[in-house]
């Protein structure tokens, strides 16, 4: 899920210290962030256009669900050796070639849909293919930017590349109905494929430095086993993954559900749109009210806050059925989503030291795939023997009954030392060894 991946991009490096607008500058960085912005416009655009799709193909709510849970399980499956790819392979070539297979989904994507032999299965499997793509590349395309600008504006850098983000997922999914409303879906389809060519360019003419590493690689799976291992002695991890898993699985009916919600109040695409672009704008205001929350209330206040305002919009959607007064209420819906994936992000992150922070994300990003996938598809059987508006109102009902989560599972309020212990002797060599021997590899079991 793309906001997910912007939190997990963003949300460590961005300080109040320096103005986000330094990096534009340098012309690499400023022109792939104007090509990602076409392109994030381009993917909002095709998960617009694809749910809208299915809820033409057909009236199962089941399938539409099903779109959500495409998207999702890429992540959950891929998460933890993405996680590595990006330090063994190079990461100009490994991007080049996700985008290339993108590119060549989203032609398969539109052609079937120009001519007309879509079928639910085959928009499920484009779907996913789609999504595995950008979760095999989101790993690396976060590793990169260190290598795009100087240390000194990375913190702006990251700033620039979340305003592209909150742009792209403010405008992309009106943009989308006002073009399927007028032109069709296939049209969105066209233009998600050829947003991904501005991308290629930019990456095909960076010039990056070789780099050769004199020490071992590590493997995928001594990596994945040293971050499981990491956060099975973590109970502070433990609870914040136990604590976004309820979450999200109850919150995922939203977006599994709202495009068959969206079609039962208007024919037109622009209403689902228009669901999403108050949604975006809702994310961006949540992002500004989140920095004072964060200094005048606990964490535990503030992601309690944004629980009861996110089962109040889920049980509006259950109940309500007039798309004026929903698009209002989804601006809040939208800025409670912002404070779920900032906080938890940031907490998760201010817990795993440096060694291996960028496994413990994926360890995270797994649970919350897996959560999505899962929540997607369970919620969707449920509306398939039901209907939409009752698995919502359930679905409501367990997000209110997470405000009981921190009678067993509290989150923690601040970070501990993740310093190295210092009470143990230090160790003695047996031989000096000269500073230009090695190379060296310790393990600790």
């Amino acid at each position: 899920m793309l906001d997910l991946l912007h939190y997990l991009w963003v949300e460590s490096f961005v300080t109040q210290s320096q103005s986000p607008w330094r990096p534009l500058r340098i012309p690499l960085f400023r022109d792939l962030l104007i090509a990602d912005l076409v392109s994030d416009i381009g993917t909002f655009m095709q998960s617009v256009g694809a749910a809208w799709l299915m809820t033409s193909l057909t009236t199962s709510p089941m399938y539409v669900a099903l779109i959500q849970t495409a998207s999702a399980l890429p992540f959950f499956l891929l998460a933890l050796p993405a996680s590595s790819i990006g330090d063994i392979f190079d990461r100009r070539k490994l991007i080049l070639r996700t985008e290339m297979w993108m590119l060549g989904i989203a032609i398969v994507l539109a052609a079937t849909t120009i001519t007309r032999t879509m079928t639910p299965w085959l928009l499920l499997l484009l779907t996913f293919g789609l999504s595995a793509g950008d979760a095999i590349e989101a790993p690396t395309w976060r590793a990169i930017f260190p290598e795009l600008v100087p240390k000194e504006d990375l913190s702006p850098a990251m700033a620039l590349n979340g305003i592209e983000f909150n742009l792209a997922r403010a405008v992309g999914p009106g943009l989308a109905g006002l073009i399927i409303a007028v032109a069709g879906v296939a049209t969105a389809f066209v233009l998600n494929a050829l947003s991904f060519l501005g991308v290629i360019a930019v990456i095909a003419r960076w010039k990056r430095p070789a780099r050769k590493s004199q020490l071992p690689a590590e493997t995928l799976s001594g990596a994945t086993i040293a971050a499981l291992r990491y956060v099975r002695y973590s109970p502070d991890i433990q609870k914040l993954l136990f604590r976004s898993a309820c979450v999200i699985f109850f919150s995922s009916t939203f977006w599994a559900l709202l495009p068959a919600v969206a079609r039962g109040l208007t024919e037109s695409s622009l209403g689902y749109g228009l669901l999403l672009g108050f949604f975006g704008v809702g994310a961006v205001i949540g992002a500004v009210v989140l920095q004072r929350a964060r200094s005048k209330l606990s964490v535990e206040w503030v992601v309690s806050g944004a629980t009861v305002v996110f089962a109040a919009v889920i049980l509006a959607l259950a109940t309500l059925h007039r798309l004026p007064l929903l698009c209002f209420l989804i601006l809040f819906g939208g800025a409670a989503w912002t404070v779920f994936m900032s906080t938890f992000n940031t907490l998760v992150q201010n817990l795993a030291p440096d060694w291996v922070r960028a496994r413990v994300l994926a360890i995270y990003l797994f649970v919350f795939q897996g959560s999505v996938a899962l929540g997607s598809t369970l919620w969707g059987f449920a509306a398939e023997h039901t209907s939409a508006n009752t698995a919502l109102l359930f679905s409501g009902i367990g997000i209110a009954a997470c405000l009981a989560l921190p009678v067993v599972a509290r989150l923690p309020a601040a970070r501990g030392s993740l310093e190295a212990w210092s009470h143990w002797g230090k160790l003695s060599m047996v031989t000096q060894p000269e500073p230009d021997e090695g190379p060296v590899l310790v393990a600790i079991e």
